[in-house]
C-alpha cells in the first residue's frame, strides 16, 4: 500500500514538472523567432584576421626596401621618383600580361587576384547585336560601342532604352573618347577640339597648365546625338547627359537640359541635383546669387520628393567655398539640416568646412575653434571613402592618431603624398612639442614608415638644442648616416657647430669626439674616390674644438695640419684654445709649433700668441722666438 502511494506521488510530481517545462517553453517562444542571416566570409577573412594580430616593427625598414636598403628613397623628390617608377613597373607588367595573355593563363594565386591575370581586351561577340553592344560597354570601349550602336540603327535593329542609357553613361563619363591608360594623364588631340559654351578660365584668373589638359564638352557630340535619337528619354537619360555636361564644363547647357527634363514632366534623381549644385557657382557671379540658386535646387529636391545623400551635402559645402562670407553664414545650418536627415559627414565634408573658414595665406579672424571642433568630431572614427574628395585633410598628434583608426591610413595617398605629410608632421613636432614627445614619434615612425629628409633632420637638431639635449647628437648622427644624409654639407656643419659650442661632462665629450672622428672619415673617403664634402674653416675649427674638449690633443693636432692642406685659415680663437690645452700638458715644443703655424698664416694675433708662450712656458729657444717676432712685425 505504501509503495503504491509513493509511485503515485512520483508520477504526480513528474507530471507537474512536465507541465511547468511546457509552460516555460511556450512563454519563451511566445515572441517571434528571428533567425539570423547567414554570415558569408570572404576568402581573405582568415588572412585579414591574422594580419590584425601583427603590429608594425618601428625599427625595421619598409618591407619594400629590406632586401636592398640602397634603393630607399630619402627625399621628397626620390619618393616621387620611386612612386613613378613603381607605377611604370606596374604598367610594364600589365602591358606584357595583356599583350601575351596565352603565357599567363594559369592562376597560381589563392584566392584569385584579378590584377595578376590578363584583361579581356578583345571582344568575344563579333556579330552586330545588342549583346555585343553590352559587352563593349562593359569593356569601356567608347568609340567601338558608339560605332556598333550606329550599325544597329542602320540595320533597323532597335536598342532598348536601358542599354542606350548605359551607353550614355559611358560616353558622358569619359567625355566621348576612350579612357586613357591607367596612371597616364589624358592628352588632347586635334580631332577632339573643344567648343565650350563657357570660357575655360574665369576672368581675373590666369589659365593653368591643367586647364589645357582637361577635356571639355564638345558641341553636338555623340552623347547629344544619341540622346536626340531617343523617342522617350527617361530620367536616367537626362541624368547621364547633365552629369557629363557638368563634369566637362558645360554648366549653362546642363541647366538648360534640366529645364528640358522638367518640361518633359519628369523628375530628376539625386545624382542630377548633386551635379547641378556643383555647377551652381559657375553660372552665377555674386555670392548671394550663387546661394539663392543652391537653395532653389534644394527646394526643388523637396518638391520632387528626392532625398538628399552625403554627396548632396558635400556638393553644397563645396559650392559654399565659392560663396565668400555667405558660405560662412550658411555652412553650419546646412550641416544641421543634413544631420536631421541622418546623413553622416565624411572626410570630404570636414575638408570643405575647413576650407570655408580658413583660406590659405589669409589671417584667421573669428571661428578659431572650428578646427578643434572638427578634430573632436573625427577623433576615434574609422572612415571609408564615400566621396571622390575624401582624403586626410585636417593638432598634429590627433591627426596622426586618426590615421591609426581602422584603415584610415589608406586615405593618406601614395608614397609621395605620405612623405609630404610626415615631413610637415615632424617639422611641426620639432617646433611645438618638447623633445621627449618628438623622439617618441621619431622612434616609432623612423625608418619603418618615414625616411626624414635632411631639412627635417636639421629641425630635429634644432629641437635638441632648444631642449638642451645635445647629448643625443651621436645617436642622431648614426641615423643621419643610415638615412644617407651624411653627404649634406649644411647638415654636417650644423651638427659640428652644436657639438663645439659649449662644454659638457666628460662622458658626453667622449661621445662627441668619437662622433667627430667618424665625421672626419666622411670628409676623407668619398664615394668611389669622389669628394662629397669640402672642408671649411668653420667645420675644421668646430671639429678640432670638439677633440680638444675631450682631451684628444693628438687627434686635434693632426686636424690642425689640414688647414694648410686645404688652404683654410684658422681663427685666433681656435689657436688660443689650442694653446690652453698645450699649456695643461706643458708641451713646449708644440707651443712653439703653434706659434709658427700662426706666423705662417700671418695672423694679426701672432704677437700676442708669442707673448703668451714666452710668459707661460719655459723656453730654451728664446732667440728663435725673438727672430720670429721680428719677422712677424716686419710682415705687418
Amino acid at each position: 500500500m505504501a509503495s503504491s502511494c509513493s509511485q503515485a506521488l512520483r508520477h504526480h510530481v513528474c507530471k507537474s514538472i512536465f507541465f511547468l517545462l511546457l509552460l516555460l517553453i511556450l512563454f519563451i517562444f511566445s515572441e517571434e523567432i528571428v533567425i539570423p542571416k547567414k554570415k558569408t566570409w570572404s576568402k581573405e577573412a582568415v588572412l585579414q584576421a591574422l594580419a590584425s594580430t601583427v603590429k608594425r616593427d618601428p625599427t625595421a625598414s619598409d618591407y619594400r626596401f629590406q632586401d636592398d636598403p640602397y634603393l630607399t628613397p630619402k627625399t621628397s623628390s626620390e619618393f616621387k621618383l620611386f612612386s613613378l617608377s613603381q607605377e611604370s613597373g606596374r604598367n610594364a607588367a600589365k602591358y606584357f600580361i595583356n599583350t601575351y595573355p596565352k603565357y599567363f593563363q594559369k592562376d597560381y594565386a589563392q584566392p584569385h587576384i584579378p590584377c595578376l591575370m590578363p584583361d579581356t581586351l578583345e571582344a568575344q561577340i563579333e556579330e552586330v547585336s545588342e549583346a555585343a553592344l553590352i559587352e563593349r560597354i562593359g569593356m569601356r570601349k567608347v568609340k567601338a560601342a558608339v560605332d556598333l550602336y550606329d550599325q544597329l540603327l542602320q540595320a533597323g535593329t532597335s536598342v532598348s532604352l536601358d542599354v542606350t542609357n548605359q551607353l550614355l553613361d559611358l560616353i558622358c563619363f569619359y567625355g566621348d573618347h576612350d579612357p586613357a591608360q591607367e596612371n597616364v594623364p589624358e592628352q588632347r588631340n586635334e580631332e577632339t577640339e573643344d567648343v565650350q559654351d563657357e570660357p575655360q578660365a574665369k576672368k581675373g584668373r590666369a589659365a593653368k597648365a591643367s586647364d589645357l589638359l582637361k577635356a571639355t564638352w564638345k558641341e553636338k557630340n555623340n552623347a547629344e546625338r544619341i540622346f536626340a535619337l531617343l523617342s522617350e528619354p527617361n530620367t536616367h537619360s537626362y541624368s547621364a547627359l547633365i552629369r557629363g555636361m557638368v563634369k566637362y564644363g558645360a554648366y549653362s547647357k546642363a541647366f538648360s537640359t534640366y529645364t528640358d527634363l522638367l518640361n518633359s514632366r519628369l523628375k530628376a534623381d539625386v545624382h542630377t541635383f548633386n551635379a547641378l549644385i556643383t555647377a551652381a557657382p559657375e553660372v552665377k557671379e555674386k555670392y548671394n546669387e550663387k546661394w539663392e540658386l543652391i537653395v532653389d535646387l534644394l527646394k526643388q529636391m523637396a518638391e520632387q520628393k528626392v532625398k538628399p545623400n552625403l554627396l548632396t551635402l558635400n556638393a553644397v559645402l563645396k559650392a559654399l567655398r565659392r560663396c565668400g562670407t555667405v558660405g560662412k553664414s550658411q555652412a553650419f545650418p546646412v550641416i544641421s539640416e543634413m544631420k536631421a536627415l541622418s546623413i553622416d559627414l565624411s572626410l570630404a565634408s570636414y575638408s570643405h568646412l575647413l576650407a570655408i573658414f580658413y583660406k590659405p595665406g589669409a589671417p584667421i579672424q573669428g571661428q578659431t575653434d572650428i578646427l578643434q571642433e572638427v578634430m573632436n568630431e573625427v577623433s576615434g572614427k574609422s572612415f571609408t571613402p564615400q566621396d571622390p574628395d575624401d582624403g586626410i585633410c585636417i593638432s598634429l598628434q590627433r591627426v596622426h592618431e586618426l590615421l591609426g583608426v581602422g584603415e584610415n591610413w589608406r586615405l593618406l595617398g601614395n608614397d609621395f603624398q605620405q612623405n609630404i605629410y610626415y615631413a610637415r608632421f615632424f617639422s611641426l613636432l620639432c617646433m611645438m612639442e618638447n623633445i621627449d614627445v618628438m623622439l617618441k614619434w621619431y622612434r616609432d615612425l623612423v625608418p619603418s614608415v618615414y625616411y626624414p629628409s635632411s631639412n627635417v633632420m636639421r629641425d630635429l637638431l634644432q629641437a635638441l638644442d632648444t631642449d638642451n639635449r645635445l647629448d643625443l647628437i651621436p645617436q642622431i648622427w648614426k641615423d643621419i648616416k643610415q638615412l644617407g644624409h651624411a653627404n649634406r654639407q649644411n647638415l654636417v656643419e650644423e651638427l659640428l657647430t652644436l657639438m663645439a659650442r659649449e662644454k659638457h661632462n666628460q662622458e658626453v665629450q667622449e661621445s662627441f669626439a668619437e662622433c667627430a672622428l667618424d665625421i672626419k672619415k666622411i670628409y676623407d673617403t668619398g664615394d668611389r674616390g669622389k669628394v662629397l664634402l669640402n672642408w671649411t674653416a668653420g667645420s675644421l675649427s668646430d671639429l678640432i674644438s670638439v677633440l680638444l674638449a675631450a682631451h684628444r690633443r693628438q687627434d686635434a693636432w693632426d686636424m690642425l695640419k689640414l688647414f694648410k692642406t686645404h688652404n683654410r685659415v684658422p681663427s685666433e680663437e681656435l689657436l688660443n684654445k689650442f694653446l690652453m690645452c698645450v699649456k695643461e700638458d706643458g708641451d713646449v715644443n708644440q707651443a712653439v709649433e703653434l706659434v709658427q703655424i700662426s706666423a705662417g698664416f700671418c695672423l694679426p694675433g701672432t704677437p700676442k700668441l708669442i707673448q703668451r708662450v714666452q710668459q707661460e712656458f719655459e723656453l730654451t729657444e728664446q732667440k728663435m722666438l725673438s727672430d720670429l717676432e721680428i719677422q712677424s712685425f716686419n710682415s705687418e
